[in-house]
């Protein structure tokens, strides 16, 4: 990297204000500034476009300007759609005029608005290669996430960068590079959603769907300074499969504001008669919970980790960050007490889900032969556990009323999204897997478990290192406890406004 981007690459938390809309430009330095409306929220933007205030083709080629733009630096973008994106922008353009002279708002809550998805994702027209290399074909039909984000009126910009079938929490591979963390670039944004974040941290969209299997949306959440919402188990559909790795892995939006997570959350709602899990309607929808704050609640503060098998230690920066979020919530009339769950052996559930996970993808890909070797062996591992699945999701209803009991004592879990602050490029992507397992085991031992047990959480900002690199914070909840974690958050982030920090406006070319 050159010198003498230092400045612009370490941008470190901004305090913005109200922010306006322009295209993407390029400082005299060379520098790609980024515009302010890509700070815009999602519903900020969906108002100004029912308003009439802005068209959606100009939201849609700013974005695309924003993304090519940055591609050199942060590369967040697997895939771009930019024809599709400006077709589907001007037809929401005549939507919009024809709900405006018709006198109402537009009955589709994302009309007109850009957003991303991840490259896990089917979009009619575009390969799914789920970070691996390889000629795809592109498939024929949207999966029922992306139907439903269609519906509610959302362009949908392009595919985010995931590592490898999502195995590590990095995003760099053979495939595409390394996606680089818009706070720092030579750091990290996490994974597997590390495409996603970067692109919503940056600016570059509004918001992103991710898809958490081990903490994928959580944990790019934390390190990048946004709000990741796993919700429940069958609370977005995994259609055209019935669940994904073995009921692990759930998509998730990832934005700047709670009551953005959750209004992309309630587009996507809903399951199809193919979904393993069918959870019932919530009782209220989430934008309407995160429109009041909850019921006085007592909240357990847990910071030891779950057993991995391997070592791992809380980084003081981010105790302090989860400590500070605690005394948030005291100050705001929670009880807080300290609470740890009896997590016992949970990961020889995890472990012949996941693996099996990998193997199911590893025959899904044109050239086997291009795979990372440490993807191939955990393929081989997978068919290896494969008769132990059975087991594996026999004893998951055990590990829930175990783990669930801590529920008896407290309402909510208080715990770190990750045991460290963003690590460098590199850092966790090591050679062999085992020296890989070894570093993400040191850096994010605390997300996976809520994945094994179906549950819902919420990542939120929990402030910054000395270094001015992101720290975040989860709730963690049972199953019914999705409406109350978003109030909680929405309830944390009017307190801590966290949503007025980004990582500048500049972002320095990598080299």
């Amino acid at each position: 990297m050159n010198p003498d981007d230092a400045d612009a690459q370490r941008a470190g938390p901004h305090d913005t204000g109200s922010r306006g809309a322009g295209p993407p430009g390029t400082g005299p330095d060379g520098v790609t500034s980024h515009s302010s409306d890509g700070l815009e929220g999602v519903a900020a933007l969906a108002a100004r476009l029912a308003r009439g205030e802005v068209t959606s083709r100009e939201l849609v080629e700013a974005a695309l300007g924003r993304i090519e733009a940055t591609q050199s630096t942060l590369n967040a973008f697997r895939r771009i759609r930019p024809r599709e994106a400006l077709e589907e922008a001007a037809a929401a353009d005549g939507a919009l005029a024809a709900a405006a002279q018709a006198g109402h708002r537009p009955h589709r809550p994302l009309l007109g608005v850009p957003i991303a998805i991840k490259d896990d994702t089917d979009i009619a027209g575009l390969p799914t290669a789920f970070g691996a290399m390889g000629e795809f074909a592109p498939v024929a039909r949207d999966s029922e996430m992306v139907r439903r984000l269609k519906a509610a009126g959302a362009i949908i910009v392009g595919k985010t960068n995931t590592p490898e079938f999502g195995q590590w929490p990095f995003t760099e591979g053979q495939a595409f590079g390394v996606t680089r963390n818009p706070w720092d670039l030579d750091h990290s944004p996490g994974g597997s959603s590390g495409g996603a974040a970067a692109a919503v941290a940056a600016g570059l969209v509004p918001g992103a769907i991710g898809s958490d299997g081990a903490g994928s949306v959580r944990i790019p959440a934390a390190w990048t300074h946004l709000v990741g919402i796993k919700p429940r188990r069958g609370r977005i559909s995994s259609a055209p499969v019935r669940e994904q790795f073995n009921g692990l892995t759930v998509f998730g939006p990832l934005t700047r504001t709670v009551a953005d997570g959750a209004l992309l959350l309630d587009a996507l709602s809903g399951s199809l008669p193919i979904d393993r899990d069918r959870p019932p309607e919530p009782p209220e929808t989430f934008l309407a919970a995160a429109g009041h704050p909850p019921p006085r609640l007592r909240i357990g503060l847990s910071l030891h980790r779950p057993y991995s098998g391997m070592p791992a230690r809380l980084d003081p920066a981010v105790r302090a960050g989860v400590e500070r979020i605690a005394e948030a919530l005291a100050r705001l009339g929670h009880e807080v007490i300290p609470a740890e769950p009896a997590y016992g052996l949970l990961g020889a559930i995890f472990l012949p889900r996941s693996m099996d996970g990998i193997r199911d993808w590893s025959g899904r890909v044109p050239d086997p032969s291009l795979l990372d070797a440490r993807t191939l062996a955990n393929a081989r591992t997978g068919r290896l556990l494969r008769p132990l699945l059975p087991l594996a999701r026999a004893a998951e209803p055990l590990a829930r009323l175990n783990i669930g009991r801590i529920f008896r004592k407290v309402d909510i879990l208080l715990a770190p999204t990750t045991a460290t602050p963003p690590p460098r490029v590199g850092e966790l992507n090591r050679d062999t897997n085992w020296a890989t397992d070894q570093a993400i085991v040191a850096a994010c031992p605390f997300a996976w478990p809520w994945n094994v047990l179906g549950w819902p959480a919420v990542n939120v900002p929990a402030g910054f290192t000395p270094a001015g690199l992101p720290v975040g914070a989860q709730l963690m909840g049972p199953a019914t406890a999705e409406s109350h974690l978003i109030s909680l958050a929405a309830q944390l982030e009017a307190s801590e406004q966290w949503q007025r920090f980004h990582p500048g406006q500049r972002v320095a070319r990598a080299g």
